[in-house]
């Protein structure tokens, strides 16, 4: 009998940011009928913390940083020898593609864009070579996967690769448990609020910076509002430091990174996505699932094509905080307490349907590289 082909997903560690939670939904979601499934952690340092499912054998190959898994990931590799590899995050993405010359015959690469790539290299928060990594890397991977089409053209439009060198695929969102979570009395919340949730990494991309500035300034009009921020990252202690320089501090609470934000959606007043750029953030698409209220920064042409002109739904004129604080004030006016919105687009994004796609992808790519 034939072995199922082996399947590696690789990301830096557990409980990140999107990008991690995507790859983790993956390896949970893809068929353990179809493929033997491996899940790579380069910088953690034990794996008993990831799953009780037996059919995913968990690598912790417990780096310093990703680009010292270099050799950890080189034995793992060639020990496992497997069909195909599924990076998760552009970092790891590179070290990939940089080893491919030098990994097992035949190993097909698919990585996973999960930034756009005009604004990454525009923010300056990267060094000025990463242009040249992304263009004289990327084109040797058997498939880019960018999770929207304004995305897509983009990456092709920076790096000047062909067409069918990427795909858009949908980021998987578990529709499903987030509704049921609904169902749980809003313990999360005190006060009348009106109640803000943000849910991102603490790195300057994510703009929480602009919007602690945004809602002070709604504070003014909303004096009992309060703002929760779930996540962890390495602007937390400067934005604690600006809390307390806008005198926010008893108005903020900043949770640290927790497996289930959606625990704060009963009884939060709206969900607001401050980014400075984004590709398709998945705590937007968990929110959009959970029906909540939705008020984002336009940080990228996916995000805004996906919910401009959706009920629900306030979209800022510019990034900037005070974009944030006006649109932030026209959502809080405009909405009834507990107003919810059925946001129909989310319906895309089903965990079923997404992982079908991604299957469809490994198949085709498994099928082309075979010799």
């Amino acid at each position: 009998m034939t072995r199922p082909p082996k399947i590696l997903l690789l990301i830096p560690h557990l409980g990140g940011g999107g990008a991690e939670q995507v790859t983790t939904l993956l390896a949970n979601g893809l068929s353990h009928e179809k493929y033997e499934l491996h899940l790579g952690l380069m910088t953690e340092q034990e794996s008993g913390s990831f799953s009780a499912l037996p059919w995913i054998a968990v690598h912790a190959l417990g780096a310093a940083r990703v680009r010292a898994a270099a050799f950890p990931l080189l034995r793992l590799v060639w020990s496992l020898k497997p069909a195909l590899i599924l990076s998760g995050m552009a970092h790891l993405n590179f070290l990939v593609l940089l080893l491919r010359p030098i990994l097992p015959s035949g190993t097909a690469v698919l990585v996973r864009q999960n930034a756009t790539v005009s604004a990454v290299l525009a923010s300056g928060a990267v060094p000025s070579y990463t242009r040249l990594l992304y263009r004289w890397l990327y084109r040797h991977a058997d498939r880019i996967i960018c999770q929207t089409r304004a995305m897509a053209d983009d990456l092709r439009r920076e790096l000047a690769l062909a067409g069918d060198c990427v795909a858009v695929l949908p980021n998987p969102v578990n529709v499903d448990q987030i509704q049921c979570a609904l169902s749980e009395p809003p313990s999360e919340w005190t006060g009348p609020g009106p109640h803000l949730l943000a849910v991102g990494r603490l790195s300057q991309e994510k703009g929480f910076d602009l919007l602690l500035r945004a809602f002070a300034a709604a504070r003014e009009r909303f004096p009992c509002a309060d703002l929760t921020i779930v996540g962890g990252g390495p602007e937390d202690a400067p934005l604690k430091a600006q809390c307390r320089t806008l005198g926010l501090e008893d108005a903020v609470h900043f949770t640290g990174p927790i497996a289930c934000p959606y625990a704060y959606f009963p009884g939060a007043t709206l969900f607001v996505l401050s980014s400075r750029h984004e590709g398709l953030p998945n705590a937007l698409l968990e929110a959009a699932a959970g029906g909540l209220p939705l008020v984002a920064l336009p940080s990228s042409g996916g995000v805004v094509n996906l919910i401009q002109g959706q009920p629900g739904v306030w979209i800022a004129t510019e990034v900037s905080a005070e974009a944030l604080a006006a649109t932030l004030l026209d959502a809080l006016l405009a909405l009834r307490p507990g107003e919810r919105f059925a946001h129909t687009f989310v319906e895309q994004f089903r965990f079923d349907r997404v992982i079908a796609v991604y299957e469809r992808l490994i198949d085709a790519t498994l099928e082309r590289s075979q010799p």
